[in-house]
């Protein structure tokens, strides 16, 4: 007759003593009876008993019987293992139980554990049964918090859900959260036919966020209002349009042929040039680093958009005013000769380069 099992941090302990097993909170272990005799056992990844190597967390434990002479041996020893970047484990076990174990680490930030609750189930034993500052375990039976059942062929499926909720500040002109959304579907299958075994365990969370950015092709048309209402823009056969120096013109950039109501449009610079070149040298900016250039005494001004304007995607959209000038000769003062003498001919502007982003 085997002895109950004993607990071997072998590693931990120089004279390789065994310890017995039994509830020690302060060293993170917890055991608990089935209805067969069999002991459940609870340990947490900071306990006495564990310890890390190699990328995985490891616990030595084994059974203590006695040999011929009556002395004790361990008769069976075994090595658990668990990766460290591991962030959900989940077991259905034969009696009928989901055992969840979550991470803090299961997204990034990383999920604040004390707000994770099972999605339907709020009533008594549907709270965790271990919870600590690094992860949190769940451990309940299937007929119970909110499982849903179905059958399929010759499997009986148990399927359940765990939420986090976010901490959100409200402020007078908005709200925000710095918190994940975290949310974890954990489904059970059993077989129905003969013994009722488990069959698989499946976890499912979010699919991760779209990248911030990702490279592509961005086409961008630059127009010109006929006035602040944006109602009507200058065709091809309009031009060149005569303005009187320190008029408004009325620019409007904006994304073309996309449908994405993420997308964002941002101008990082915008200037002018006395000609169709934008790479000409003789340059004065119209928008700085995305603002208003401070060197200007009749500043651009930006018209701001919103969901109130109209327009499909006011994302896709920049609009601005600046006025009308002449470019002049550094040195003589005199009005250069050309395209630009009259007034703001070509505009140019740069959108950031897209680069990829990793998703959080």
């Amino acid at each position: 007759m085997l002895k109950p099992l004993l607990l071997s941090p072998l590693s931990l302990d120089t004279e390789g003593k065994a310890h017995a097993l039994q509830n020690d909170s302060d060293c993170g272990l917890w055991i608990s009876g089935a209805p067969d005799g069999s002991s459940k056992v609870s340990v947490s990844y900071t306990g006495c008993y564990v310890f890390e190597w190699d990328g995985n967390y490891l616990m030595l434990v084994g059974l203590e019987g006695t040999d011929a002479a009556g002395q004790k041996v361990i008769h069976k020893e075994k090595l658990l293992r668990c990766p460290v970047d591991l962030p959900v484990t989940a077991h259905c076990t034969s009696e009928g139980q989901f055992s969840i174990a979550i991470s803090r680490d299961v997204t990034l930030p990383p999920v604040i554990l004390d707000s994770v609750q099972l999605a339907s189930g709020h009533s008594t034993g549907c709270v965790p049964v271990v919870k600590n500052n690094a992860f949190v375990v769940y451990q309940f039976p299937l007929s119970a918090c909110g499982t849903t059942f179905q059958v399929t062929g010759d499997q009986a499926i148990y399927e359940n859900e765990l939420v986090a909720s976010r901490d959100v500040k409200t402020g007078s002109l908005g709200s925000v959260t710095r918190d994940s959304t975290f949310r974890l579907h954990v489904r059970c299958s059993y077989s129905i036919t003969g013994s009722f075994i488990p069959l698989s365990v499946q976890v499912f969370t979010l699919p991760p966020l779209p990248a911030v950015s990702q490279p592509g092709p961005l086409s961008l048309e630059l127009r010109v209002a006929s006035d602040g209402s944006y109602t009507s823009y200058y065709t091809d056969s309009d031009y060149p349009v005569v303005k009187t120096l320190r008029d408004p013109v009325y620019a409007e950039v904006k994304i073309l042929q996309r449908t994405d109501p993420e997308l964002v449009l941002i101008l990082h610079h915008c200037w002018a040039t006395p000609s169709i070149n934008p790479q000409q040298k003789l340059q004065w900016p119209v928008l700085v680093d995305g603002c208003p250039y401070a060197g200007d005494n009749y500043q651009t001004q930006l018209v701001p958009l919103s969901l109130g304007s109209g327009l499909l995607f006011p994302s896709h959209y920049q609009r601005f005013t600046l006025y009308t000038f002449t470019f002049v000769d550094s040195t003589s003062q005199e009005m250069l000769s050309g395209l630009g003498v009259k007034g703001v001919l070509s505009i140019f502007r740069t959108v950031p380069p897209m680069s990829p982003a990793k998703a959080l």
